[in-house]
């Protein structure tokens, strides 16, 4: 489905602030492998690189089942289109990406474990994946241990800033202190003195709810409850009938796919999206999960999501790979995650996973401006420097494999329960750290 932005102006808002800020949420099938279609600074760069075998295997861990599985088309969809690209551009170190798709289930699941066993085995240099961040940290050690790249399209958790990597960990999304502070303070801008907050209790939902609080406080706003909630709870009654006691003018939800539930209790104990301002995160903003509740459900609901917008063309290419996309969230993190590693991979002439780590911040910045694998593999092949701006920003990595500049899309779902493809506005922050 192709979205359309409401009738209302859409807004390209360009807020660039500097965030000090120290560090989400959290396709293919699970088949044969196919062709075609701690601080993390120094360690990759110092330790000594087993050279690869000449072909760079790309493996995926995204969510085919489980709590984000409706993220998993977009993604699996973006790393397709670029494997696409770059070998109809001739592939990497002169030979085709070889690329096997996996599960990543969720942490109800040993599903995520299970698929990186398989990758090892079948000589993968680079995983990307997960979507969850609770996912990733449960297999970084297996991953990063066995000398692999982690690279996520969707980690937004802010641990990973720090997290013992071997210098092997990299994301295309940014720290949730980013997207945590636009979301305070578009609560507040919309006039909400009293706010109350239903998280997910992991790292993904409390890390955000911290800074969402943050923000809208040192705004002037109160948050008047917080409660933490267990996602895999069959009941979120009494979860709710808390903030109901406190009445607040904004409800924010941060969670997964456990999120239409939460919705189901918050209507049906009276605290609808038209008397309270609802507002929602990457993690819960959908265009399936609530496509199904009455007419006007989620109207009006405000919500986060990392990145900045996505050309037309970038849409419709998606398309060409699945026809049934409806969804774009983390298409352009994906694509470019395998963008960067070819090149990293290309840049090293060598595909082991250190050797493409030592130069993923290399081809990153600082070089001469590039926006596709082959515009940057030509350069590269002619002796300069690169500097790679994929679809979803400017990427650029830090040091500990974050990305510097950052874009958050604030959108707003209509009375047909789904957000349109551009948002209301975008907002890019530098992130220092």
């Amino acid at each position: 489905m192709n979205r359309i932005a409401p009738a209302g102006r859409v807004l390209a808002v360009a807020a660039a602030a500097s965030l000090a800020l120290t560090a989400c949420g959290g396709g293919g099938g699970d088949t044969a492998a196919q062709e075609s279609a701690a601080p993390a600074s120094s360690a990759a760069s110092s330790a000594p690189a087993a050279k690869g075998d000449g072909t760079l295997t790309l493996g995926t861990v995204l969510p085919q089942t489980g709590s984000l599985a409706f993220l998993g088309p977009p993604e699996f969809a973006g790393v397709d289109l670029a494997v696409k690209e770059i070998n109809e551009a001739g592939g990497v170190l002169g030979k085709p990406i070889n690329v096997v798709h996996t599960d990543s289930g969720d942490t109800s699941t040993n599903i995520a474990s299970q698929s990186v066993d398989k990758l090892i085995a079948q000589n993968a240099d680079a995983i990307i994946g997960a979507a969850s961040s609770s996912v990733s940290e449960s297999i970084i050690d297996k991953i990063t241990g066995a000398g692999i790249v982690q690279f996520s399209p969707a980690n937004t958790s802010d641990k990973f800033t720090t997290i013992k990597d071997d210098g092997l960990y990299f994301r295309t999304a940014p720290p949730d202190k980013l997207q945590g502070r636009v979301l305070g303070d578009v609560i507040a801008a919309d006039g909400n003195d009293t706010i109350g907050i239903l998280a997910m209790q992991d790292s993904y939902g409390s890390g955000l709810a911290d800074q969402v609080t943050a923000t809208a406080e040192e705004a002037g706003a109160s948050v008047v409850e917080r409660v933490d909630y267990d996602p895999k709870a069959a009941d979120f009654s009494a979860d709710v009938a808390k903030i109901k006691a406190k009445n607040p003018k904004a409800i924010v939800l941060i969670g997964f796919e456990e999120g239409a539930k939460v919705i189901q209790e918050l209507v049906k104990q009276g605290l609808t999206a038209d008397k309270h301002k609802w507002y929602m995160v990457d993690g819960n903003m959908s265009n399936t999960n609530y496509v199904k509740m009455p007419k006007g459900t989620m109207k009006g609901v405000k919500g986060t999501i990392p990145g900045a917008e996505a050309p037309d063309a970038f849409r419709e290419k998606l398309k060409e790979i699945n026809k049934d996309l409806d969804d774009y969230t983390y298409a352009a993190e994906s694509y470019d995650a395998a963008n960067l590693i070819a090149l990293a991979a290309e840049a090293a002439k060598d595909d082991s996973g250190r050797s493409i780590a030592s130069k993923l911040p290399e081809v990153s910045k600082d070089g001469e401006k590039c926006k596709s694998f082959k515009e940057c593999v030509d350069l590269l092949k002619a002796g300069k420097d690169i500097d790679y701006d994929g679809v979803s920003g400017p990427v650029e990595f830090d040091d500990n494999g974050d990305p510097q500049v950052a874009t958050i899309g604030v959108y707003q779902y209509g009375d047909d329960n789904k957000y349109p493809s551009k948002a209301l506005e975008y907002r890019t922050g530098k992130i220092a750290g």
